[in-house]
Order: structure tokens, then sequence, then C-alpha cells
């Protein structure tokens, strides 16, 4: 089933490749070659790598023409959308940015491009440190590594819920719905959240100490909680009503699966007083059950269209 609406940027509409294994499939098969405990048995936002007594984190996060952002988009904005989506990635285990390496297809505007990376990394404060270009397209796409270093050990992970533990997000959803939407009809809207999101490293850092478990919320809520639920072998309550909106009220399940949104969910003891400025509480979890979700009591599994899967 494929989800209810096309998620922001991801707006291709191509059937499957036939014999085509899909994301989920495709990294299954790659998990036996992902032995190393640093990379978590590719169950997570980012890899873990100890050294010298330290926790490197690494991550590596792609954008593709027409699949991540809109045909004639502003490289600036790109080059933006690229950094951030993977500082979130860090932010998730409570990194401090290190630096990044950039793969870069050369193209048309690569000037906006450079305009666009130089300012956002100077938001986050990291260095590039290196990379590649290459020749190509279109379609373009853009690959960036990020390395940070975890603050606080053990790193958070996908797979610490804890049965009893209350549900949290950072922040409203459906900001980079609406605005990927006004520009894709060339409407009036504010699109900065789907152009240009913002990594919630700061609420990342000072939850870092303090959840069970924690990741960001990319491929829309329901399908990234349900990721979380598999991985802690739980099952995750979350109440559609107590869902933070940056949408009309009418769009909540729409929101619920799209992606972009790039807050962070996590899960802690109820009652904690929590570091962060604002946090909603959305749910329970709960001990595993048929299904890795329940909303509003409703079971419901990735089959049933939870957010944006490639293939």
């Amino acid at each position: 089933m494929k989800p209810p609406l096309p998620v922001p940027g991801r707006h291709r509409e191509d059937p499957p490749v036939p014999g085509a294994p899909g994301e989920p499939a495709f990294i299954a098969s790659l998990r036996a070659l992902a032995a190393h405990p640093a990379a978590r048995g590719l169950d997570d936002d980012a890899a873990v790598l100890e050294i010298g007594g330290e926790a490197v984190v690494l991550t590596h996060d792609m954008l593709v023409e027409g699949t991540h952002f809109l045909p004639g988009a502003d490289m600036a904005d790109v080059a933006w959308k690229l950094v951030a989506t993977n500082i979130s990635d860090l932010a998730a285990k409570g990194a401090e940015p290190l630096g990044v390496l950039l793969g870069h297809m050369l193209g048309p505007d690569d000037d906006r491009f450079v305009e666009g990376l130089e300012e956002v990394l100077e938001h986050y404060g990291v260095p590039l440190l290196g990379g590649d270009t290459v020749s190509g397209g279109p379609p373009r796409s853009f690959g960036l590594t990020a390395i940070g270093r975890a603050t606080h050990c053990p790193v958070p992970s996908r797979g610490g819920a804890k049965p009893g533990d209350a549900i949290y997000v950072t922040g409203p959803l459906g900001a980079a719905m609406t605005g990927y939407e006004a520009l894709r009809d060339g409407a009036e809207g504010d699109s900065t959240a789907y152009r240009r999101p913002m990594a919630r490293l700061p609420e990342g850092l000072l939850l870092a100490p303090h959840v069970n478990a924690m990741m960001d919320i990319s491929d829309g809520l329901l399908l990234d909680a349900a990721r979380m639920a598999r991985a802690s072998g739980a099952t995750l309550a979350i109440e559609a009503g107590l869902v933070p909106l940056a949408a009309p009220a009418n769009r909540l399940h729409d929101a619920l699966r799209w992606g972009d949104d790039y807050e962070l969910l996590f899960t802690a003891p109820p009652g904690l007083a929590l570091p962060v400025p604002a946090a909603w509480r959305i749910g329970r979890v709960e001990p595993s059950g048929a299904a890795p979700i329940l909303l509003d009591g409703t079971a419901l599994s990735e089959a049933d269209g939870l957010g944006y899967q490639h293939g």
C-alpha cells in the first residue's frame, strides 16, 4: 500500500522495478555484511564506533533530484537540506558534529550550491573535511557523510524503549508537508520547513543522558515509530489527538505519515523532568504485541502505509 500522499520531495509515482527487493529487503540482505558492533545491526540512525575511549558517530544520507527535492530547486536549498538531514542523525545520538564529507554531482548552479553549503556549515559550526565530485545526471544526486563525537555514553539508540515509558516529540509535524505542496503547486505558503529543515541538535545533546530511545522523524512519525518499536521489542501506543501539528487539523492523518519533519522522537520514564524547552507527550510504550503501533487503539504495521519507503 502506498502512503496516502507523496512524501515531501519524494513525490515520484514510478512503479517498482520488477524483481527489485525494495528498501527493507535490501537492508536485510546487508545485515550479514554489517557484523561489526559499530553498525548496530543496521537498525539505527547512525554507526557508533568506539575509539580510544571516545564514541565516534558516523552517518550518511543522500538526496536525489525528483525524489528528495523538486527539479529546478534552488541549489542553495539542496545544500542546506543535505547537511541538515545528516546533522539530524547526529542529533538523535546526542553527538557533537566534527565534520562532513561531501559527494557532489556537478551541474547547473554549482555556485548556488556552494553558497548554501557555506551557510549551513556556518549555522551548525561544522567544517567541510573533503569528499568527491563526479559528473552525471539528470537526475542529480548528492551524498554527505557526517562525523560526530558522542557527548554521552551509552549513545542513545532506537532500541531502548521500555514498557511504561512516555513517548515524546520535540515539535509540531506537518510543516514540511504543506511547504512541499505549496512549492509543487506554485501556491502561497511558507515552504521553509521543507526546503531548509532544522536539525534538533541542541535538543539531542540535552536529551541524550535522559532518554531510553531516540531517533529523528525523517520518513513519517508512524513509520519511524514502528522502526523504534521493532528495534526495542515493544509496541508504541500513540494518541493522534496529542500529536502537535503545524498543519490544518483535518490533515492530521496525512501529517502522521509524512516525512521530512526532522523532529526528535524519543521515550523516557514518565514523570521525568525533561531538559528541553518544549516536548509533547504523544503516547506510551507497551509490551510487544501483534503490531508495532497502536494508533488510538488500532493496531498498525508497515503494510498499512505508515510512511515513505524506497522501492
